[in-house]
């Protein structure tokens, strides 16, 4: 199974078909060549396998990364129990 962390558009290089995310505080350039719609500065993706695979609602994507960070949390703290 794939989990996919929605990541947000941190920088843009065109010439290069690629975006900078960030994705929970960890910055890396991924292909945005398979996306048939301009991506923004400040937009959500879903990224799978080093692709962007499609564009998320604000919303929903900082609803989920809130069930990320609590899940983390969690874990972090049963590791230190």
């Amino acid at each position: 199974m794939c989990l996919s962390i929605p990541s947000q558009v941190f920088e843009i290089h065109q010439d290069e078909e690629s975006v900078t995310v960030d994705t929970m505080g960890v910055k890396r350039k991924v292909s945005s060549h398979l996306m048939t719609e301009p991506l923004k500065l400040g937009d959500y993706v879903l990224i799978h396998i080093g692709f962007v695979m499609n564009k998320i609602d604000k919303e929903d994507a900082q609803e989920s990364l809130s069930l990320y960070r609590e899940i983390v949390a969690k874990i972090e703290q049963e590791e230190q129990s």
